[in-house]
């Protein structure tokens, strides 16, 4: 049998990238999937390319009303949500004296109220037994230039993971973190860096790679998966760093 066979997926965040990816394997395991996404059309291609395990939503994590709608969407449709990946975020790139309260408040609302209020909202549809995993970084635990806010938000998931861990154990509700390294992702075309500038950071975090190369979204999508599985079920509050070994060796 199939891991997550006709288990209920919401992927806030799934039309692209890591998303997308963890979507097509959670389809592969047999799940149902959502995903949300602010970009209609993106939304709408993310569907199409998955099939008919898929429903896409449109909803923006930084307004409450839509994550009302999102979830009384799925609980009309499903009924329940058995696996939640909390992943939509963003990563606009500042240096520390040019960073704005826009700037500021921006990343906090989407990365860390936007993540928190997703799982919030959600909490009546979870089923006992239901993994919550949060996409945080792994600059959570180290310091890159140019990522101050950045890294705080994700730092602030990190927590999120702990003592949402520890709230959520009487229902069974597990609460993992999985902490990317440098992916291959669209995102590095909306940190708000040049080409040259982008090429210049993946440099960097190549060169303090141990694997020397940067990871894959697929890698990623099956880290997400194993903590959605019962293979994970003594896993709640712990944090997969899966970076090619950048702050781990």
């Amino acid at each position: 049998m199939k891991k997550l066979n006709n288990k209920v997926a919401v992927i806030t965040g799934g039309n692209s990238g890591i998303g997308l990816a963890t979507a097509r394997r959670f389809i592969t395991d047999g799940a149902l999937v959502v995903i949300t996404g602010r970009n209609q059309e993106a939304l709408d291609a993310a569907v199409i390319d998955l099939g008919d395990r898929a429903t896409g939503i449109p909803s923006d994590v930084t307004n409450i009303e839509d994550l009302d709608r999102l979830f009384a969407q799925v609980q009309e449709q499903f009924g329940q949500i058995d696996v939640l990946f909390a992943n939509a975020g963003i990563a606009p790139l500042l240096p520390c004296e040019a960073v704005t309260e826009e700037h500021f408040d921006i990343l906090f609302n989407t990365n860390v109220r936007g993540l928190f209020f997703t799982i919030q909202k959600a909490l009546p549809l979870l089923s006992e037994g239901a993994s919550v995993i949060l996409n945080a970084s792994i600059v959570a635990q180290s310091g890159l230039p140019n990522t101050s806010i950045y890294s705080a938000t994700k730092a602030a998931v990190r927590s999120l993971g702990r003592t949402l861990a520890a709230e959520l154990a009487s229902r069974g509700i597990r609460v993992n973190v999985v902490s990317p390294g440098l992916i291959e992702t669209p995102f590095w075309d909306k940190v708000g860096l040049s080409k040259d500038e982008v090429d210049a950071f993946g440099a960097q975090v190549i060169q303090q790679t141990p694997l020397g190369r940067p990871g894959r979204s697929e890698e990623i999508a099956a880290t997400v998966a194993f903590l959605a599985s019962d293979d994970a079920s003594y896993f709640t509050g712990a944090d997969l760093v899966a970076d090619g070994g950048m702050i781990q060796v």
